[in-house]
Order: C-alpha cells, then sequence, then structure tokens
C-alpha cells in the first residue's frame, strides 16, 4: 500500500475523530440557573419550577453512559453529573448545596437508592475527580449495617465504591439522618487531604475521609446523580480558601 496514501488516510481519520469528541464537548447542553451556568456531562437536565422555586433537574443519561447489573462496578460512579461553569481551579474551601432525590418509577435497577451528591477538583477532560455522596434510601432506616452505607467517598478512577468496600472495608462509608423526597443540605469543606461532610446545618461533621485518595489536587465542581435518581438542586455556593494548618488537637486513637 502506498505509505502517502496510508498516512493521509490515517490523519484524516483521526482528523474526523478527534475533531468529533471535541464537537460533542462543544455541544454539551448548557443550563442557567440564576446567576450560574451548569455544563451536562452524562446526564440529561433542565430547568423547572419545583415546589415554588427554580431548580436544576438531572437524571443519568444511560444512552451516553449505559449501565450493566452484572458489572456495577465499571459503570456506576463514573463522570456523570452537572459541572458549574467558569470554575476550574478549586482546591480548597467550602462547597454547599441543597439537594433532593427521588427514585425513578419504574426503577431501572432494584438496588438503586437516591444517589446523590457533589464531586470536586474535575480534571478539565472528566479523568478524575473526588466526590462525596449519599444513599437517602438507607439513611434512616431500622437497620443499622444498612446505614452506614448512607455516605459513600470515591475518588475517580481508581478508588470507586466496590473497590474501597473491598481493600478498606467500612472506612470510607457512614451514616448520615438523611432521606428520599425531602431537602437535603450537603456542606463539604475540602482542606488540603482531608473532606468532611456537614448535613442539615448540623455544627458537627458527620463524615470525615481523612487522606484523600485522588492525585489530581484541582479542579471543577459538579452535582452527580446515579442510576435510578432524580435529582434536584438549588442554592449552590463554591468559597475558595487557602489550606488550612490543623493544630494537633484531641485523644490519639490507636485501637477501638
Amino acid at each position: 500500500m502506498n505509505t502517502k496514501f496510508l498516512i493521509s488516510t490515517l490523519c484524516f481519520v483521526l482528523g474526523i475523530s478527534f475533531g468529533a469528541v471535541a464537537q460533542n464537548a462543544l455541544n454539551r447542553q448548557q443550563l442557567k440557573l440564576g446567576k450560574q451556568t451548569f455544563e451536562l456531562h452524562n446526564v440529561t437536565g433542565e430547568i423547572i419550577k419545583f415546589q415554588g422555586k427554580d431548580v436544576l433537574k438531572i437524571e443519568r443519561d444511560l444512552t451516553a453512559i449505559p449501565f450493566d447489573s452484572t458489572n456495577i462496578e465499571e459503570t456506576v460512579d463514573e463522570p456523570h453529573y452537572a459541572k458549574l461553569a467558569g470554575l476550574d481551579d478549586f482546591e480548597n474551601g467550602t462547597i454547599e448545596v441543597k439537594m433532593y432525590s427521588q427514585l425513578q418509577n419504574p426503577a431501572p435497577y432494584a438496588g438503586i437508592a437516591g444517589f446523590i451528591g457533589l464531586y470536586f477538583r474535575v480534571a478539565e477532560n472528566d479523568s478524575a475527580f473526588e466526590s462525596i455522596y449519599v444513599r437517602p434510601k438507607v439513611g434512616r432506616v431500622n437497620n443499622q449495617q444498612y446505614r452506614n452505607h448512607a455516605v459513600q467517598y470515591i475518588s475517580y478512577p481508581h478508588y470507586k465504591f466496590d473497590t474501597l468496600r473491598k481493600i478498606a472495608p467500612f472506612k470510607y462509608e457512614g451514616s448520615a439522618p438523611v432521606a428520599l423526597n425531602e431537602w437535603i443540605t450537603m456542606r463539604i469543606e475540602v482542606n488540603g487531604e482531608t473532606a468532611e461532610m456537614f448535613i442539615n446545618d448540623m455544627k458537627y461533621s458527620t463524615f470525615i475521609v481523612d487522606k484523600l485518595l485522588g492525585t489530581h489536587k484541582k479542579g471543577g465542581i459538579g452535582l452527580y446523580v446515579d442510576i435510578g435518581t432524580i435529582g434536584y438542586f438549588k442554592d449552590l455556593k463554591v468559597t475558595k480558601k487557602t489550606l488550612k494548618v490543623q493544630p494537633k488537637t484531641g485523644d490519639k486513637v490507636t485501637e477501638i
């Protein structure tokens, strides 16, 4: 085969491929809520009136990223979220949002739990991010084992929920007094290698990640939903702060 022809053909094909990727990025739907604009990444969404207020409603786009119930670890905790436009350098600070989780009916999967939460330090190409989210369905059930799965930390792409359950059981999950079909205020305080989550304006944190696992230290902010969730969001507030050196206080716990 003629070498010049082969190179020309390859360049043409790659050009189409890269062009399509760039075009897809440019064509992502954007929605404006108040003064904020959100870019939809593998979710469907709209701005609607909900309980008398304008909110962002999103659901995971199963066409963009298919879900496989026989391969859950590989097909959940992916880049399906609404990205806050114009902010790509969040490293430390506070993220607060009000969110409301409903279950899709009919359910696309028996194990849906209202997965909803936040992504932070999102890489520009969606290749990495940190996340804390909740499973409101089990937040107040009369079973402590299930309650202990109400909160989840993940670090994409290497430490999704199932991997963390295997390598560090119970360390990256916890309980929180959350429920379906009600507004939940989530606040995350990110400081260096730590992240603390506060629920419904409680004085003390409900959940703490004492060492974040991601290597991408600065990036965007996103509103997350996963399989089977109809998520409503409003009043997102992001405050960037400088790294705060924490004093060593309290009792050292070595065994319990």
